[in-house]
Order: C-alpha cells, then structure tokens, then sequence
C-alpha cells in the first residue's frame, strides 16, 4: 500500500513497506509559490498535487487527516526524505518561511477568534466594574450608608453621580429616611460623584460589549444559539479557543469545560470529579435536582458538540431539531429518576461500635 506524504518541498506518494519514492511532484524553486502552497496547506484545503497523485492508485493512505478525502489516516515516519536530496536548500525553505507567516499574519481574522477575545474582554469589564462598585459603596457609604439597602449595582452609581447629595438622592427616590451617615465637604462630593460616573460608563461598556458578542455569536454559532443562546455559545467556544478547536473536542470535554480547577483538584487530592463546567449556567441544567444534573449536562454536552460541527463546518441549521432532542431526552431523564438515590447502608447494622482492640 502507498501512502501520501505532504513535505514543504514537494508531495511524494511513497510504497509503505519499502519506504522508496513511487511519484512525486515538487514544488516550484520559487519561496513565494512555496508560502502559498504551505498557507493553503495549513488552511485545511487539499493541494491540487495531492489529487493527481492519489488518483495513480484506487486505494492508499495519507499521512495527515487533513487528507482523509484521498485516503485513510495514518502515522508515517517520513523523515527520511531529505530537500537537499531534490535540490531545495536552506536558503529556499528559509525564505519560503519568512513568506508564510507574513501570508497568515496579514489574512483575516475569523469571527469566532473575535468572539473569544470579546468574552474576555466583557470578563475584565465585570471585573473592573464590580472593584469599583465595590469601592463606591465604601466611600459613599460613609456618608449615606441607607442607599446600599434601597439601589444596587448601576442604579446606585447612577443615583450618586446625578444627584450627589443624600437630601436630593431620597427627594428623587421620593422616600423618607433620615441618615446616618457623615458630612462630605465639596471635594470629596465631587471625587465620589466622579468615581460614580466612571462606573456607569464601565455598565454602559459592559451592555454594549455584550450585544456585540450575541450578534457575533449568533452570525458565526446559530445552530448553538438555537440550542444554548449565545451568551452560553460564545463562552462555550472561548474556553475551548475557538469554534474550529471546540467542534474537534470530545463530548466529555466540553461537558467540563470551565472546570479545570475542579479537575485539576480531583486529579491531585482524589476528591470527586466535577460534574459539568460552564454549561452549568443552562437552566435545563441548574434548575435540576442534584442527581439529575450530571445526566443532562452529559446530554447538553453532546447536543453541543453536534451544533459546533454543523458551524464549523457550514452546515445546515439543525438548532431547533438539536434543541427538541435535548428537550425530549430532559424529559426521559426526569421520568427515569424523578427521586434522589438512595445512600448504601452500612455494613455494621448492630448498632454496636466495633472494639480495635486485639483478640485474645
């Protein structure tokens, strides 16, 4: 059987058991037509070279999944073919490098990629916006300390930063409270009201960055949206590094992404494994009984897993079919165990406490 082997320098279809060159077809001595092979290459597509040379044969394997199309995936140890033996040297693959990464640098950025960055950028945002609303409540708290009971988060600071002063804040509120608080002089009114303002566009940026990931989310993911919405879809796919990456994960994977703590914990002290990651934010999921939970996060998991594939790879939407599955299988899974399990007995029924003390 022959196998197909894809080196920078040329494709080379090779007899699998005495490892001698069947057919070959070089590239051209030419470091720019080289990068754009190599970056056609790395973009997944098949090489018009690599067609004409499977079809000499009516079976042979292929030495990269990329391939699969030609032939069956194996591992091949090919590095036995040496460039300088086909007259390419150092220089060439040198200057044919330099061409491919400034090929790939300048290509456009995948939609999913954004996403990913976008995720983590909202995750800094919260981040940052809860320091400060925290920071607020200590600062303005000192002087109406009431006004954490009666406005929260973005309310709050948008309360301080319109109003300022506690008697014009409960004339807005239209309530009636006295305070405990301190006096504030004009310049710690005017630094707090301006750490209030700075908190409300930190919200306002937050909002908007959210939107901006459910419209890239559902453009590049519809068929997860269909299935977990977006805000669950592209933190799905930013855990994972990407559609492409998260489509090629086992179900199980997926299922525990988010958890690698709790892995990591379970690995090094033997304490129990997680159950489920980020997909926990499901409400299929979290609204379930405890015993139910890892059953129906499997489930989601691998209807997940079915809809990153559909994406990545283009297909047809399938979210509303996927969604009635996982729906029907929610349902099975309540009906089989609608009780919790019941704990093992233990094995000393007596009532007795068992003496360590030896025998004699």
């Amino acid at each position: 059987m022959a196998v197909l082997v894809t080196k920078w320098f040329g494709v080379f279809l090779i007899d699998e058991k005495t490892g001698k060159v069947i057919d070959k077809r070089l590239m051209p001595k030419d470091p720019d037509a080289i990068a754009e092979k190599l970056a056609s290459v790395q973009r997944g597509s098949v090489l018009e070279e690599e067609k004409e040379l499977a079809e000499k044969l009516p079976k042979i394997f292929v030495s990269n999944t990329r391939q699969s199309e030609l032939g069956k995936p194996i591992f091949y140890d090919s590095s036995f073919l040496d460039p300088r033996s086909f007259g390419f040297t150092e220089d060439i693959m040198h200057s044919a490098m330099l061409g491919l990464g400034k090929l790939r640098t300048s290509e456009p950025v995948p939609r999913d990629r954004s996403l990913v960055h976008a995720i983590r950028g909202l995750d800094d945002l919260i981040e940052s916006a809860n320091l400060l609303n925290e920071r607020l409540h200590e600062w303005y708290g000192m002087y109406f300390p009431e006004l954490s009971d009666i406005a929260k988060d973005e309310r709050y600071a948008e309360l301080i930063a319109e109003h300022g002063d506690r008697e014009s804040i409960i004339k807005a509120l239209d309530i009636n409270i006295s305070s405990m608080g301190a006096e504030f002089d004009d310049g710690d009114m005017k630094g707090v009201m301006g750490l209030a303002d700075t908190a409300i566009r930190l919200y306002e940026e937050k909002e908007r960055m959210e939107s901006f990931i459910s419209d890239i989310a559902s453009e590049t993911a519809p068929n997860m949206c269909a299935l977990v919405d977006a805000p669950l879809s592209a933190r799905l796919i930013s855990l994972a590094g990407g559609l492409e990456r998260l489509s090629t994960l086992p179900s199980s994977t997926v299922q525990l992404l988010g958890a690698e703590k709790a892995m990591f914990r379970h690995l090094r002290s033997g304490k129990r494994p997680p159950k489920h990651g980020v997909i926990y934010q499901h409400p299929d999921v979290h609204r379930s009984p405890y015993w139910q939970r890892g059953k129906i996060a499997r489930a989601l998991a691998g209807k997940v897993l079915i809809a990153a594939k559909i994406d990545a790879n283009k297909g047809e939407f399938r979210g509303d079919m996927l969604k009635n599955e996982f729906e029907a299988r929610v349902n099975d899974i309540r009906e089989r165990y609608p009780e919790a399990p019941k704990k093992p007995k233990s094995q000393n029924t007596s009532g007795k406490r068992r003496s360590n003390k030896p025998r004699r």
